[in-house]
């Protein structure tokens, strides 16, 4: 009878795992993954005592209560309604089958998930039970990458989180010292702006997708190592580093779907031996870095405004209790978060530009003529300063539409209840994951007239914009492009200056063309999912130096 459900079960979870799998993952991927369920299907019945069981019983008599769409598999639950874009795909479920108050359940696997796609669920998870929902889910992904689950993001909660997210907003992100390293992003604005002169000079579309995250990554890289970030091409390591991360971390990982598997030691061994291939490369180069900061004759006394990420972490270690490891954690996360988001926000913004010239026009004139006024330079050689960039409002709406159309994180990163508590007169028991939808939230009509146009007017406050007093510190539940309540991004000002100081750069120097090519059939909006959403094709711009 075991042997007749295993194949029933095979050629369902088959199916399923081929919509789940990247198009190109061999075959063998998708046959051995198969194989792992069917493992599980035979081990669970091995797996748990009675107080378990009556455990697992009552919390599935309180989950059924919540609404939740129909079609699930055995063993793999609601998996194969998630498509390529699971933003998009949670998004049409919750329409279909959620409940008045946003919420709905799926089983992922066998991990239980509320999907939240209001702004008053989000405000009950985030806000009103944030002391609930504040840990994160095992992932043996994350727990080798970042040193044990160490870091500030994907801690679970606890002192050593309370610890590590202190020394994020006290010592490495708070507003004077990201305004610190304003030299250091000018610096590398500057050497962007002088290589788009030399491509303009010869007519040549450039791929501003690599020069845009090259640029983010190295802003990153000197503000964690410091100025001598460079020396045998440890920006393009880190960067390639932070790619393998973002694979390894958003890529479809059956453990984190079925935890039982971890308690399998071949699972353990094979699954895993990518990121602790990547771990150990992140190890070498961090400890050098770690290394040359402390063999530095500069004493680890309190941190100074000039010091860089090291130097900082180095100057609290015995304060906080840091091991080495810790630290190597913090270092890495802020290389994982600090990268892609800058990047996404700014490609993402000059695609909307190229697609809305009348907005362009206007953003152009907003800083070519403050500026010149403000500083009286007029030399297009200049770099535009942050000191500049302050009072340019309609650059700033161009940055906070931008990011309510393509969240670069659009499902925040996942909670994990540690206790059971009441939303909306369900019962959510204790170890419910919660996702919270924002990329919905920040589409849904209920909030946002025209929610699908690009409209960086909504966030002016001249001309009475409707989202003219909504920000990022999310207090706005349906514009939370970086969570909030306790687990809310800690470098949000570090991730908007950087935004900001390249794109009107951008803006400023160069008027822009599509490539023959490209004005033919548009820019493709096509997009990828992982632990970011990026688009998938590369964008392809020709700049030109504008003619006075």
């Amino acid at each position: 009878m075991e042997v007749i459900m295993a194949r029933q079960i095979m050629l369902q979870a088959r199916h399923a795992l081929h919509e789940l799998l990247l198009p190109q993952a061999p075959a063998l991927v998708v046959f051995s993954s198969v194989l792992v369920i069917i493992a599980l299907l035979i081990v669970r019945r091995r797996i748990g005592s009675s107080s378990d069981t009556s455990r697992r019983a009552r919390d599935e008599q309180l989950l059924r209560k919540l609404p939740s769409p129909p079609g699930r598999l055995p063993i793999i639950g609601h998996l194969h309604l998630v498509g390529s874009l699971p933003h998009v795909s949670l998004r049409d479920l919750a329409a279909k089958h959620g409940g008045d108050g946003g919420l709905m359940l799926l089983r992922l696997g066998a991990v239980p998930t509320l999907v939240v796609s209001s702004a008053s669920g989000a405000q009950a998870v985030l806000r009103t039970h944030d002391h609930v929902f504040a840990s994160r889910a095992y992932s043996p992904v994350t727990d080798i990458l970042f040193y044990g689950s160490t870091d500030v993001a994907f801690a679970p909660y606890g002192e050593h989180w309370r610890q590590v997210r202190k020394i994020a907003t006290t010592h490495l992100l708070t507003n004077r010292k990201v305004r610190s390293y304003r030299h250091a992003r000018e610096h590398e604005v500057s050497l962007v702006m002088a290589k788009l002169r030399r491509e303009a000079s010869a007519g040549a579309a450039v791929d501003l997708s690599d020069l845009l995250n090259s640029f983010t990554n190295d802003v990153v890289c000197h503000a964690v190592s410091g100025k001598f970030f460079r020396e045998g091409g440890r920006n393009r390591i880190f960067r390639e580093l932070v790619e393998a991360n973002s694979s390894l971390i958003g890529g479809f990982n059956l453990e984190d779907y079925f935890p039982a598997l971890v308690k399998m030691d071949m699972i353990r061994r094979t699954v895993c031996a990518k990121a602790r291939r990547v771990n150990a490369m992140w190890d070498q180069l961090l400890d050098k870095l770690i290394d040359d900061h402390a063999s530095s004759n500069k004493q680890p006394t309190a941190a100074e405004e000039s010091d860089d990420f090291i130097d900082v972490l180095l100057s609290v270690q015995h304060e906080y209790n840091l091991t080495r490891d810790h630290i190597k954690a913090q270092l890495a996360i802020m290389f994982e978060a600090g990268t892609d988001t800058s990047f996404i926000v700014l490609e993402y913004a000059m695609v909307r530009l190229m697609q809305n010239p009348r907005i362009m026009n206007e953003l152009q004139a907003e800083v070519r003529n403050n500026i010149v006024l403000a500083n009286n330079k007029g030399n297009k050689e200049d770099v535009v300063t942050e000191d500049d960039i302050k009072t340019l409002a309609y650059l700033k709406a161009v940055i906070k539409e931008t990011i309510r159309l393509h969240m670069p994180a659009p499902l925040l990163v996942p909670h994990l209840s540690m206790a059971d508590c009441d939303i909306q007169g369900y019962t959510i028991p204790a170890g419910t994951r919660a996702i919270v939808n924002s990329w919905a939230l920040a589409r849904d009509p209920s909030y946002w007239e025209d929610a699908e146009e690009f409209r960086p007017e909504r966030f002016m406050e001249a001309g009475g914009g409707s989202a003219a007093a909504v920000d990022y510190k999310g207090n706005d539940f349906f514009y939370l492009p970086f969570g909030t309540g306790r687990r809310i991004c800690p470098g949000i000002n570090f991730a908007i200056s950087t935004t900001q100081i390249m794109l009107a750069n951008l803006v400023y120097h160069f008027d822009w063309e599509l490539p023959l090519e490209l004005a033919e059939k548009g820019i493709d909006m096509t997009e990828s999912f992982g632990v970011t959403v990026h688009r998938t094709e590369k964008l392809l711009l020709v700049p030109v130096v504008p003619q006075d």
